[in-house]
């Protein structure tokens, strides 16, 4: 799925001389947590976040710190803390340095990208220009509808399918490492064997589901814990 499928086309922005009071308004007018700033000329200059106008201090004094903490602070982080405590103006909160995407980025790349920076929402750009905006929502509703989990049917050959299967197993770590046997008849797969745990079983399960071409699935395991496969001479 890409964002151009599921992202929110109008996009809410302010003017990076859009006065602060109206930039919390139409956060809370909205429900949204970040809004782009984009200039008159259309580029996207930074974003202001819940968390941008929550780091100023309800007084508008200078953030609270250590006097010694103060005096070895570099000068410059100092009179760029001050204009975000007492700025007025959308330009003074925002974060310039902005985490963007594009409308072809897949929801698998953007959900990292948002559980790694996190964030909440990212713009995304068309040549360098914002396009819409995707969040978490958007992410969890293009999930629902089936957007990210549905593929056309293919008709792919039995052997590709073990084999695809097969490259997977050995690639994953929590692969069953015994008595596993695979056959794939008219895209059905069928496993005979034992396993470890039940977390082993599902995640047969899964890894079966996601191959392409398979119809079907009959998992016919045992689950038998490690220290049982000492008795059958199995541990090597």
């Amino acid at each position: 799925m890409k964002m151009k499928h599921i992202m929110t086309p109008s996009v809410v922005s302010v003017a990076p001389e859009t006065p602060i009071p109206e930039v919390a308004r139409l956060l809370l007018e909205r429900h949204i947590s970040a809004v782009p700033v984009i200039d008159a000329s259309g580029e996207l200059r930074g974003i202001v976040s819940e968390g941008d106008l929550l780091r100023r201090t309800e007084d508008g004094s200078h953030p609270h710190g250590s006097w010694w903490l103060r005096h070895f602070s570099k000068k410059g982080a100092s009179a760029a803390d001050y204009v975000k405590a007492r700025g007025r103006f959308a330009a003074d909160v925002m974060t310039p340095e902005v985490v963007t995407v594009t409308e072809d980025s897949l929801s698998s790349e953007v959900a990292h990208l948002l559980e790694t920076q996190r964030i909440k929402r990212v713009p995304v750009m068309r040549e360098g220009k914002v396009v819409g905006i995707v969040s978490r929502a958007d992410l969890i509703r293009g999930l629902a509808a089936g957007k990210d989990m549905a593929s056309p049917p293919v008709s792919v050959a039995d052997e590709t399918i073990r084999e695809q299967l097969l490259k997977e197993l050995e690639q994953a770590d929590w692969a069953p490492s015994y008595g596993i046997s695979v056959i794939v008849a008219d895209g059905t797969v069928r496993i005979w064997g034992l396993v470890d745990s039940q977390g082993q079983v599902d995640a047969l399960r899964v890894a079966v589901e996601n191959v392409p071409g398979v119809k079907g699935l009959e998992l016919s395991v045992e689950t038998m814990p490690p220290y049982a496969w000492g008795a059958y001479g199995w541990v090597a």
